[in-house]
């Protein structure tokens, strides 16, 4: 290390002076960027602890009266309606969100499950299987389209073609009638829901997976073909595993902007907060259900309340702590993969 100080000293010396004042501004100009990023680091992290403690003092009264019998109790939408109602100086605290928060779960998870599929894919043929530059230029053009495209968009699609297409395919007369002490079958349903927000998140995998696929060495679909597998298993077994960790965090970012979504689904899935019922067999996905993110737009006009304002705040809360977790997770699972493959 003295070793090279000296050298490195020797080299400013031999330096000219306007050389050296050359020098002396760089290493200003970088000790300046590197403050300034510090500076905006500290206030993006001061406002997210800002945002989160504004909103969880204008719901601390939920939670207080309620406890975690908000995410576990039932009957919003009646509670809301009694809060409203409520004659003054007798307001009501107890709401129960479960029923919002299985309807989310439902929606993301059922998005999942087709995103997950489809977005790798679609990231696998633009890496590796498309034929020619048009091809692989085409797809990601229509995967930054589909991005680009304002959730109000596709709840407008969704109303408008998906839930008239569930509500003539999949809905008779007969289920109508069986169902309606339960709740009414329209078509604004979690499938709707489902359809729609697969669509939206997909763009979110195929980016992220495609960064993840491109970034693995050459070297490793050299060694596959070299050793006789097929490209397609050279793909399976080698690029696909070495990819898994960026992967994963698409998946999870995916997730997080599911969770999240409030205007296309508050257009598709009915606005009701129902608790879907699996004994219902394959009606459980034409149950009408309402999500975290939608009930804070729906409700929004009943906010002059000052109980469903606190109530609608601690829906925020619960979505805040969740996108949280997602995150703390995506760099939990990274760690778990980068520890398995050996890399520090």
């Amino acid at each position: 290390m003295e070793q090279i100080e000296l050298v490195d000293n020797e080299k400013i010396l031999s330096l000219t002076r306007q050389e050296r004042f050359l020098v002396k501004i760089a290493a200003v100009r970088d000790k300046i960027c590197e403050f300034g990023i510090l500076v905006i680091t500290i206030i993006s992290a001061a406002v997210v602890l800002f945002i989160f403690g504004f909103i969880l003092s204008k719901s601390w009264q939920i939670f207080k009266i309620n406890g975690l019998g908000f995410v576990t109790g039932k009957g919003f939408d009646q509670q809301v309606l009694e809060a409203f109602n409520a004659p003054p100086g007798q307001p009501v605290w107890r709401f129960g969100a479960l029923g919002l928060l299985i309807g989310t779960l439902a929606t993301t998870i059922g998005a999942l499950v087709i995103a997950i599929p489809a977005g790798l894919g679609t990231a696998i043929v633009i890496s590796e299987l498309a034929p020619n530059y048009y091809v692989k230029s085409f797809i990601q053009t229509v995967i930054r389209l589909l991005a680009s495209i304002p959730s109000i968009i596709y709840g407008l699609v969704g109303l408008l073609v998906v839930v008239p297409f569930i509500s003539k395919t999949l809905i008779t007369n007969d289920m109508q009638i069986r169902y309606i002490p339960f709740f009414q079958l329209t078509g604004n349903s979690i499938l709707a829901g489902i359809i729609v927000l697969s669509i939206m998140i997909v763009p979110v995998i195929v980016a992220l997976s495609v960064d993840a696929i491109n970034a693995v060495p050459k070297k490793y679909k050299e060694a596959g073909l070299a050793l006789g597998l097929s490209h397609w298993r050279t793909i399976v077994k080698v690029i696909v595993p070495a990819a898994k960790s960026g992967i994963l965090a698409g998946i999870i970012l995916a997730a997080g902007r599911a969770v999240g979504e409030a205007i296309a689904l508050s257009m598709v899935t009915g606005g009701i907060g129902n608790i879907p019922n699996p004994a219902h067999g394959p009606v459980y996905f034409l149950t009408p259900v309402l999500t975290l993110a939608s009930a804070i737009v729906n409700k929004a006009e009943s906010m002059s309340t000052p109980s469903i304002e606190a109530a609608l705040f601690a829906c925020g809360v619960v979505l805040l702590i969740t996108c949280a977790l997602l995150s703390v997770f995506t760099k939990i699972v990274e760690a778990i993969v980068k520890r398995r493959e050996g890399i520090e």
